[in-house]
């Protein structure tokens, strides 16, 4: 199952029942667990730890040193779940100082040319479209979409369940449940088909449309969640929706 053209450190940790292809390479301090495919030409550095049933396609790169001048040599890692398809060419750095690691979770489709940079986390079931882009400190929360080409500053946070359009460049927060997209960003609504897909009910879904009213409308912004809390009330949804408004205040989300 390791192709005689591979090159494994000796202090590499390889699980069971691994694929490893032609012209890999595995650097020493990397962890790879079970069940996991390398296509030819994969490149795993230093401070790799992949979890299991992984699938990586030809050219990318993992755990590489930050693109980050504050990045002096310090011991950090790239961190990789489970059951992650990483495409042609995606490339994963690993943390700084800062946080100290790079996550990605499980079950998640980063699409070619995707790039995660430095101490940025990314939940579980997401999609990163082809050629989108992820700079330091950017946080996804689960089930997120973004499609092709999406560029998203430093230190953004996009929420759960939400459909960001081809292109888009992000520089402040995206709510959870919602659509953004058009140059510059903007919200364009709940993500309608995204939800539905999910299963979430019609019940819910009217619940979402009629917070969102409340939010993108006039008004100040403490008044309007004391509204939400008011007239839709404290729901698993809208919990996390105002809970996302208060952590990520400082910087604002996208209207």
């Amino acid at each position: 199952m390791i192709s005689p053209l591979a090159y494994i450190h000796p202090e590499a940790k390889i699980g069971e029942n691994c694929e490893i292809g032609p012209f890999c390479y595995i650097d020493k301090n990397v962890v790879i667990g079970d069940n996991n495919t390398l296509m030819n030409s994969v490149t795993i550095l230093y401070g790799a730890r992949i979890g299991n049933g992984n699938i990586f396609f030809p050219g990318a790169v993992i755990s590489a040193i930050p693109q980050d001048l504050k990045f002096v040599g310090e011991e950090t890692t790239a961190e990789i779940g489970d059951n992650n398809k990483i495409r042609e060419n995606v490339t994963i750095n690993r943390g700084t100082k800062a946080k100290g690691k790079t996550i990605v979770g499980n079950d998640n489709l980063l699409m070619e040319g995707a790039h995660v940079a430095h101490d940025t986390i990314v939940g579980n079931g997401c999609i990163l479209g082809n050629g989108t882009k992820l700079a330091g400190e950017v946080v996804i929360d689960d089930k997120a979409i973004l499609s092709a080409h999406v560029l998203v500053h430093q230190f953004c946070r996009i929420g759960s369940y939400t459909m960001v359009g081809g292109g888009s460049k992000v520089n402040m927060n995206i709510l959870p449940y919602t659509m953004t997209a058009r140059e510059p960003a903007s919200f364009c609504g709940l993500n309608l088909v995204g939800l539905r897909r999910r299963g979430f009910t019609p019940e819910t879904i009217d619940l979402l449309h009629r917070t969102f009213q409340i939010i993108m409308g006039e008004g100040l912004l403490k008044e309007k969640v004391e509204r939400v809390k008011e007239e839709i009330g404290m729901t698993p949804e809208t919990e996390y929706i105002l809970d996302f408004i208060k952590a990520t205040e400082k910087r604002g989300f996208i209207r």
